[in-house]
């Protein structure tokens, strides 16, 4: 990676987007710091003066190439889903640093073409998966990078959420859990197929990511089902997973919880020697051996629930030096792409068997996607 930043020299960063998400939950963060100057920020429509005000950007362009010319550290990327990687790439390609949001692309080869430039451009990618950074997930990932699972059998990783509304109409449900003076999350992008929409893209990508952050898995085979009642988009899914090293997987996604109802996120992992339990639900981590050590961790009531606030300060910390560890880097975020993009190339084949190529042939430029 690229040095960190002088000591003392604010990260200079620039925004690609301005909606929703962008003005509830990232700008506010960085706004709020004294170590980042907000330098500009790119998006369309008339509230974008009053973004660039309310959060003191120096300036507001909807020109994403004058923003990344602008002698950035770092870009926010919080485009619509079909955007993401065009916009990460050209960000790489200037050798500026990049918080993208997931999923980072719709197609498997495009988010290998990610990893691939930015580990040759020596630059950051973290994607905001905010589950992955919670205190309880660490600590769990240390211990199965630890050894205590032995070797990877079988996982288990279900998500279920209250998101009827966002996919198959209106997001007034989703909207509700932040507090947003903004307009909400636009359909276009969450139920539209053709812009990423549906629950794979939408809720699979978080729970498949924090499965790859936890055990280093990468998905050879796919064999999944999907349906969409009542909807444009696919609101629940159904998977048989074959994993790199032997391991097989059962995956699963429901995108209608009452509203009110957390979100479920259950990862299993059966492993030689044990077995690990992670539940932000009902807010339970555990290893148990199968010699009797047992690791039961404690969780502080209500951090299972979701939120994004350490990721936006890590992808800082990383620019500045302060932090090494990234949870979500490029790497996890292409097997997720890739898990969900065969997904849904084997249920449009009626549940047909994916086979993902070798992570070598992955990497190869030959099968890139080019911004």
């Amino acid at each position: 990676m690229s040095a960190a930043l002088p000591a003392g020299r604010k990260a200079r960063i620039g925004a690609i987007g301005a909606g929703w998400w962008a003005t509830s939950n990232h700008f506010p963060i960085y706004a709020a710091r004294d170590d980042v100057e907000l330098v500009g920020v790119c998006g369309q429509g008339p509230t974008l003066g009053a973004v660039r005000d309310e959060f003191g950007f120096g300036f507001a362009t909807e020109d994403y190439d004058e923003l990344l010319d602008a002698d950035l550290d770092g870009v926010v990327i919080t485009t619509p889903h079909d955007l993401h990687v065009e916009h990460a790439l050209r960000a790489i390609d200037r050798g500026l640093h990049v918080q993208v949001e997931k999923p980072v692309s719709l197609d498997a080869a495009s988010a290998w073409e990610l990893v691939r430039r930015s580990e040759a451009a020596g630059t950051h990618v973290l994607v905001p998966y905010g589950w992955n950074y919670k205190p309880f997930t660490i600590a769990a990932k240390r211990l199965v990078d630890a050894g205590h699972l032995g070797e990877i059998q079988h996982v288990l990783c279900h998500m279920a959420s209250p998101t009827r509304g966002l996919f198959a109409g209106n997001p007034d449900d989703i909207r509700s859990r932040w507090d947003s003076n903004t307009a909400g999350p636009q359909a276009s992008t969450w139920q539209s197929p053709e812009r990423g929409g549906g629950y794979a893209h939408g809720q699979v990508t978080h729970s498949s990511a924090l499965l790859f952050c936890l055990t280093g898995l990468r998905a050879e085979s796919v064999i999944s089902k999907m349906t969409a009642p009542g909807a444009a988009v696919d609101l629940f899914n159904s998977a048989v997973l074959g994993f790199e090293g032997g391991a097989l997987g059962a995956l699963s996604g429901a995108a209608t919880l009452p509203d009110e109802d957390p979100y479920q996120v259950d990862i299993r992992v059966f492993g030689s020697e044990g077995v690990l339990m992670l539940d932000t639900e009902r807010e339970r981590v555990s290893l148990h051996r199968y010699d009797g050590k047992r690791w039961d961790l404690e969780i502080e009531p209500g951090a299972g629930g979701y939120e994004c606030l350490a990721p936006p300060a890590r992808f800082v910390d990383l620019l500045t030096g302060r932090e090494t560890e990234n949870h979500s880097d490029a790497r996890v975020a292409a097997r997720s792409v890739e898990l969900i993009d065969a997904m849904h190339r084997s249920a449009a084949a009626g549940g047909a068997e994916i086979l993902l190529p070798p992570l070598h042939e992955a990497l190869t430029p030959s099968r890139r996607t080019t911004s």
